[in-house]
C-alpha cells in the first residue's frame, strides 16, 4: 500500500490520531483538510491544506486531481456540510469513503438532560427557565453563540477556542478561551467559581469533554444538550482502530 494516498477531513482527535498512526506506519500518503476556523490548529503530520474545496463540486475536482485512492471524513459531528460534500464528492469521483462517527453521549441516572434541536431552542429554553442573573456556561464554539443575545437578563460565560465576533455575544458575557481536553475538577471549579446555573452543550461525544456532564450532575443543574444533526448514510466505524481496519483491507 506504500504510496497510496489518503485524504483526511480534520478538526478532531480522531483526524489527528489517525494521522499520526498513518505518519508512523508510512503506508499512505496522508493530507489532512482543515476548515480553517481556527487560526492556530495543533500540529499534524503529513500534509495539511486550510479551507475550503468550494463546495462538492470542488472537492470532486481536488480527489481527481490529486489522485487520492480512500477518504476518511473525521469531521465534526455537526460539521453537516462538510460530511454532505465529502458523501456527494466521493460517489461522484468514485473514491471510497468512512466516517469516523464516534458515539454520542447519552444521558444517565442523576442527568438534568434538556433535549433541544439547536442552539436558538437552547435560548429559548433558557429564557423561560432560569431567574434573572443566573450565569450560564456555553460550550458550543464561536459559530453558535448569537441566539443567545435573546437572553439579555442571563449572564453567559462562553468557553471556546476562539472569540466570536463581538456582534455576536450577549449583552453579559464572559470568555475563556481554552482547549480540551477538560478535567472533572476544573469542571467542578469552573462551575464553582462561576455559580453556573446551567450548561449549553452540543452533543460531540468523545472523552475530551465530557468531564463537563459529570460535572453538572454532580452540581445537579440542568444540561441543556443540542442533539446531533442527520449526516448522510455513510459506512462509519466509532473510532480510530476502526478506520485503520478499513484501511488495511483492499479496495
Amino acid at each position: 500500500m506504500a504510496g497510496r494516498r489518503l485524504l483526511i477531513l480534520g478538526g478532531t482527535t480522531e483526524a489527528a490520531a489517525l494521522a499520526r498512526s498513518l505518519a508512523e506506519a508510512g503506508d499512505w500518503e496522508v493530507t489532512t483538510s482543515l476548515a480553517g476556523r481556527t487560526r492556530a490548529p495543533a500540529a499534524l503530520p503529513g500534509a495539511v491544506r486550510v479551507g475550503g474545496f468550494g463546495g462538492a463540486d470542488g472537492l470532486v475536482a481536488y480527489l481527481r486531481a490529486g489522485q487520492i485512492d480512500r477518504v476518511v471524513d473525521a469531521t465534526h459531528p455537526f460539521a453537516t456540510t462538510m460530511s454532505a460534500n465529502a458523501a456527494a464528492a466521493c460517489a461522484g469521483a468514485g473514491v471510497p469513503l468512512l466516517r469516523i462517527e464516534r458515539p454520542a453521549w447519552i444521558p444517565v441516572p442523576g442527568d438534568r438532560w434538556i433535549d433541544v434541536a439547536d442552539a436558538a431552542e437552547a435560548a429559548d429554553w433558557l429564557a423561560g427557565a432560569l431567574p434573572a442573573g443566573s450565569a450560564v456556561l456555553l460550550t458550543l464554539g464561536r459559530q453558535d453563540v448569537a441566539p443567545f443575545k435573546r437572553c439579555p437578563s442571563l449572564r453567559f460565560v462562553l468557553r471556546s477556542i476562539e472569540a466570536p465576533p463581538a456582534q455576536d455575544l450577549p449583552p453579559d458575557c464572559q470568555l475563556l478561551s481554552e482547549r480540551g481536553p477538560f478535567t472533572l475538577a476544573g469542571e467542578r471549579a469552573l462551575i464553582a467559581q462561576h455559580g453556573i446555573r446551567a450548561v449549553v452543550a452540543k452533543n460531540a461525544g468523545g472523552d475530551a469533554t465530557a468531564a463537563k456532564l459529570a460535572a453538572a450532575r454532580e452540581a445537579a443543574i440542568p444540561l441543556v444538550m443540542i442533539r446531533r444533526p442527520a449526516l448522510p448514510a455513510t459506512p462509519a466505524v466509532p473510532d480510530v482502530a476502526g478506520a485503520l481496519d478499513w484501511l488495511s483491507r483492499p479496495r
